[in-house]
This record gives C-alpha cells, structure tokens and sequence, in this order.
C-alpha cells in the first residue's frame, strides 16, 4: 500500500498499475479539507513509486465523487479577495499536480461524478464509465462555476460549446451522452468496469494508445480561428443572456472566462478561473443560491427522519376528484403509492382520471414515460363513488371545497368507515385545521395537507399540525408528501397557515399602491424584471382568482383584524364585484384570450382601468425602489412574526416555503435570506419611513434586538411565544 488515509488510498496492484481509490469513511465521497490533504501525500507517494508504470483513479462507493462539501468552503468565502483567489489556486494547482504525473491515467467513474467529481475525472487521460454513470458541472446552480479547473479541461476535451452548454445548465448527462460528446472514452457494464479501467491504461503503458497527445490538448490554448473564437462566444454570450438574466451572474461569468481564456495555456486559463470562481464566490446570487442548497438539506433531513417515526403510507385515499384531487391522485400514483379517488358524481371522476391521465399523456410524449408505465401509474388510481373502498387506506387527503361546513361533514362521514389508524388530511388552503378537528374523533389522527396548484408542478406541501395532532401523524404526513416527490414544511396553525398568511400582507402593500394611483402593470414590471417574481402582483391574482383571493382575503382580516383588516375600495374587491375572477374566466386586472395562431394572451384590461376610476386616487408614477420596499416589507414583516411565534421552525423552511410554494426569486434566497442581504439595520430604516401606512410595515421588538446583536436569522432560535 502506498498510501492509506480516511478518504483516499493509493495501491499497487500488478503490472506497475497504482489504483487511487476515493473511499471515504462516510456514505459519500466528497472534496473537504481533509480529503485534499490526503489528496497531496497520495499524489506524492505515486510520484516517489519508482515500480508505477500507469494509474487508475476508482471509487469504493456506490458514486464516484459527490463534489466538493460545499457547507465547509462557505466561511472560506467571506474571505477577502487577496486571500481568495490565493485559496482557489491551491485547489486547482493540487489538481495540475496529479495530472501531470508523467503516466498515464483512466478513470473509472460509477454513479455521480458531480462538480469536483467530474473535475477530477477530466484530469485524467482518459475517462471510462458504467451504466450507471451520472457526469456533470452542476455549480451554476450555486451561483458558482467549477472551479478545480473544469472551465480550462473541459472546453478543451469537448470543444468550446459544448462545455458552455454542460456548464452553463449545470445538468448532469448519463454515460451514453457523455460518450456521445467525448467527456467519456468507453462505456461499459458495471461488473466490467475496474477491469476495463486496467486494460485502457496498460493499452496506454504499451503504447497502444497516445495518452501524450490526449494530455498535451488540456495544455494549450483552444484551437479555435479568431474567427472562430468570436463566433462562438457571442453565440453563446447571447443565449446565456436570454436565458439566465441579469441576476445570475454565474452563467455569464463562466462564458466569459473561457472567452479570455481561449488563447491562453492551462496556466493562463487556470488564473483566469480562480478569478471567476473567487468573484462569484463573493455575489449576494452565491450566497443566496448555496442558501436553499442549503435549507433544501434540511428539509430532506427532516424528511428522513420523519420517513423512520411515523407508520409508512402503503395505499392512500383523495376525497374530490377535481383537478386538484386529480393532481394528488397522480402525483401518489406516479411515484408509487396506490391511491383511491372518491366522489359523489361520476362526472367528477371522469375529470380526476381526466387531469391525470392528461399529464401522463405529456410524460409519454416527452419521452420521459412509456405507455406500460403510464397504464400502470393509472392502475394504481381508484375511481370510487363509495367510501367501502377507503376501509384500508393509511391516509385520507380530503380535497373538496373550501367551505368549513361542508368539509366537516366529509370528515365526518370517512372517519365513520376507515380503520382506527387510519390518518386524515385536509387539503385547505385557509380554513383553520382545529375548527375542522372539532368534526373529527380521533383528532390525534388529523392535520392539514396543503397543496399547492397546479400540484404536480408546485414542489411545496404544507403540512399544518392542529392542537391536538400527534407527532407520529405529523411524521406519517411528511413522509407521504416526499415519497410523493414533495418538500413538505411543518407549519402550526393560524389563518392562511404560513405560506398564505406572509402573501396577503405583499397583495395588502400592492391595493394601496394601486389606490393611492399606481398603474399596475407597472408595479407588476418592477416586480417581476427587477426584483424577479416570475409574475407580478396583479398577474398572481389574476392566476390565484380574485373570487379566492376576496375570499382569503375576509379570512385573514378576521384572523388578523388590526394588521390586515379589510381595504376599503380594495381593487381586489372592486374587480370581483364586477365579476373578474381572473384567469378562470378570461378576465380580471388583465385580460386573456388566445391570438389567431392559438397562443394564450395577455392584455391590461381597459374594463379594470374604469372600474377604478373615482376609487383610486388619479395616476402617479412611483419609483422602482419604492414600489419594492411598498410590498416586500409587509411580506418579510410577517415572515419574521411566523418565526417568532413559531408558526414556522426554522429560517430555511421559512425561505424554502417561499421559493417552493410562491417562486420566491431564488437569486435572493427567499425573505429571510433577502433580508440578512439588506441587512437588518439598513430594511428597518426602510421599514420605519413606511411605518406611518399601518402595522404591516411595523416591524417587530424582536427584529430589533436582532439587529442590534448582529445576530442571525439562520443562526438564531427567534421564538418569543
């Protein structure tokens, strides 16, 4: 043995073969602190073999290599640059020093081989894979770019655009696609794979293949015309530019980077990344992105645990099979728990098998799905008319209509015909989880499931836990919605939940801009170009229904009667009083139709125009800064009062909900994150110049004991009741 560390090992086998095996003490292998350490006296003690002839670079995992462990690099980054950039360059300098081992060298990657993963395959000479391969330069979607020298090995293995393509998606491609494009050499079965490591590389030894001249291409400069080179940058530089935005820098930088690079020998190139990564390292899109990487951990992680605490779901039932019971009942279906669907009509049935059929019809057509699959994802639906079918479900999830009463009864009546383990979900979007617990017995066995629509797109699902809902229910309920493919968020319950109660502040803060003679559409650009919602206030009523936004808004007005009691001459209510509800019947702050090719339109409505007229004050252009600050301050206010009374536990299921359930820019992180952005000092400055319009832009004791500690949100138990 060469070298044996808690990572990384070095051996020599026969034939002057050393295999550099990744296998570390953990279930993953990833690049940490201690793995380049180990990395250093590995590549040293090949170096000092004089009996080494080749190398083959393996893993004893399942995966190859995961990545670097990003959590241990975030305090490196809040490094100043001049001590940054120095940082990265080691990295990439320990990366030069095992490829120019002068032997040659083939990986042999099984599963991920992600970010650091990949990198360290593409510095060796040549690369086989197994089936089961998984490559790929996902850190764009960190707001990073690789940075253990992927942006100088890859253009130079694959061409330049087809690196852009692979770095600036941050996909990862299977081996046969890997294969197609070069970054892999061979592919073969996973039984076959070490042995087939062995042979390229003592092909190689022999001669039999140029391993020199592989290596020599990484060295130089792209072998692109100047011509050339221009073309294809401003291609890519232009498509990147559509796509990501101003607010994801990585992309751009990345492209960039390789630009100037071009001419340049690895050791020109190598300096041109580290100041890339160092620059992108230091973005507020960084922080944000790693953020939900992040917070996104800790969901899982509590999935998990949940998955172990509470009795798993086996078959599962949906009370109304509209097209948000059609959507539960596909999204369990498809990921493999058979559910029952039960109406009172046949005709509703219809409608629910209706929806679910249609989405998997666009699997199939996408190629994502064969028809055996998708006949058998509809076998595990159940159309029932009778509850007899419910008699052995584990979990009922309610999905009739909003109204308390007539939910009730539903509960009720299943309660009557499903075991005495079996667990009730309400799938409601407002109506209070102990008020619908008194029509239950077993209220130990209740909680509410909220669904986000359209359900098979919306990754969150609330779970709220009512006073008297156990742990183990909560635990059952949270493992259902991630083996249904959800990142479920525990909530306790108060009216609109979490997700709700945090949006009607932001639409109260948009009704009084539009009164006070705002022109919506432009609020709605400001939101939606500059502070990046994927719609802006008016267009996300307009989608969510002003009839339920009305409705919801009468809910939190008598939850919440000094905060956000009703507006008067509210447009919300104006525009419902004329009948537009929005989308849902082609009229609302916009209008909408379809254009003589049939593609939907949208068009502010003249009719919302006059119906304000007389009830809002006449027309006055506001800032974009001000029109930010008028709606996201009554949001982060009340994000911040979901954390202190503990609706919410943690700061990342606070921003997660938010990304998950609204769309919540991910560049910014979610509120939390936005917040500890603007700092909390600089948003309460701003907070108090609005302070005057009402207690939604009052912020709270707390926030302001936070500022002063320097404390974090992310950090920080906030809890004050």
């Amino acid at each position: 043995m060469l070298f044996q560390g808690k990572s990384l090992s070095a051996e020599l086998l026969a034939d002057g073969i050393v295999e550099f095996k990744f296998d570390a003490e953990g279930s993953v292998n990833k690049f940490d602190q201690a793995t380049f350490e180990e990395y250093r006296a590995v590549v040293d003690a090949i170096k000092n073999c004089s009996e080494a002839k080749g190398i083959i670079v393996t893993s004893g995992k399942s995966a190859f290599i995961a990545g670097a462990d990003i959590t241990e690099f975030l305090e490196t980054f809040k490094k100043p640059m001049d001590e940054l950039i120095p940082w990265v360059k080691a990295a990439t300098d320990l990366f030069d020093s095992f490829e120019d081992i002068d032997l040659p060298k083939v990986a042999a990657v099984n599963g991920f081989a992600l970010g650091g993963g990949c990198e360290m395959i593409l510095t060796c000479d040549y690369r086989v894979a197994d089936t089961t391969a998984s490559i790929g330069l996902p850190e764009v979607k960190l707001g990073l770019m690789p940075g253990f020298g992927g942006t100088v090995r890859l253009p130079r293995i694959i061409g330049a655009d087809n690196a852009v393509e692979w770095m600036s998606t941050g996909k990862a491609h299977k081996a046969e696609q890997a294969l197609a494009v070069g970054v892999v050499d061979a592919v073969v079965a996973p039984e076959l794979l070490r042995d087939a490591a062995i042979a390229m590389v003592k092909q190689a030894i022999d001669g039999k293949l140029n391993w020199q001249a592989k290596r020599q291409a990484k060295l130089e400069p792209l072998k692109l015309t100047p011509t050339e080179t221009i073309m294809t940058f401003n291609t890519c530089k232009g498509m990147i530019a559509a796509k990501a935005g101003k607010h994801y820098p990585a992309p751009m930088t990345m492209v960039k980077s390789l630009e100037a690079a071009a001419g340049l020998d690895r050791a020109g190139a190598m300096a041109i990344e580290n100041e890339g990564f160092a620059k992108l390292a230091k973005t507020d899109a960084a922080t944000a992105q790693i953020g939900i990487f992040m917070s996104d951990q800790v969901i899982k992680g509590k999935a998990k645990k949940a998955a172990k605490a509470g009795s798993p779901v086996e078959k599962a039932a949906v009370l109304g099979a509209g097209i948000m019971g059609g959507g539960i009942a596909y999204q369990s279906a498809a990921k493999g728990t058979p559910i029952v669907m039960k109406d009172i009509a046949d005709s509703a049935l219809d409608l629910g098998l209706t929806t679910a059929a249609g989405l998997l019809t666009k699997q199939v057509e996408r190629g994502r799905m064969n028809a055996k699959k998708m006949a058998g994802v509809l076998n595990n639906i159940t159309p029932t008319l009778s509850y007899d079918s419910l008699k052995d479900v584990d979990v009922v999830v309610e999905a009739v209509v909003e109204n308390p009463k007539v939910k009730g009864i539903v509960l009720a009546e299943v309660e009557g015909v499903t075991g005495d383990d079996a667990i009730l979900a309400s799938n409601t979007s407002t109506i209070s989880i102990d008020l619908l617990a008194e029509s239950v017995k077993r209220k130990d066995k209740f909680c509410g499931m909220h669904f986000f629509n359209p359900v098979h797109k919306m990754p969150l699902v609330e779970v709220i836990r009512g006073k008297e809902t156990s742990d183990e229910t909560v635990a059952a309920v949270v493992a259902y919605a991630a083996k249904m493919g959800k990142s479920p968020i525990v909530v306790n319950d108060c009216p609109g939940f979490y997700v709700n109660r945090v949006l009607f502040p932001y639409f109260a803060g948009f009704s009084h801009l539009v009164k006070e003679g705002a022109d919506f559409t432009a609020v709605d650009k400001v939101m939606e170009k500059q502070f990046g919602w994927p719609m802006g206030p008016a267009y996300l009523l307009d989608v969510v229904g002003i009839d339920t936004a009305d409705h919801c808004t009468g809910v939190m007005s008598a939850g919440f009667p000094t905060r956000m009691q009703k507006i008067d001459n509210d447009p919300v209510s104006i525009l419902f009083g004329d009948d537009r509800y929005g989308q849902k019947n082609g009229k609302g702050f916009y209008d909408y139709g379809k254009d003589k090719r049939g593609r939907p339109t949208k068009v502010p409505a003249e009719k919302a125009f006059e119906l304000f007229a007389g009830n809002v004050a006449d027309k006055k252009d506001f800032d974009a800064d001000e029109i930010i600050a008028r709606l996201m301050i009554p949001m982060v206010n009340e994000v911040v009062r979901c954390l202190e009374e503990g609706i919410v536990d943690t700061a990342a299921e606070a921003d997660m909900g938010l990304i998950y359930g609204l769309g919540f820019p991910p560049f910014r992180g979610g509120p939390i994150r936005y917040l500890e952005t603007v700092g909390l000092e600089k948003f309460i400055e701003m907070a108090d110049k609005f302070a005057h319009l009402g207690e939604i832009y009052q912020v709270t004791d707390g926030m302001r004991e936070m500022a002063k500690s320097g404390k974090s949100y992310y950090t920080t138990d906030v809890k004050t009741a």
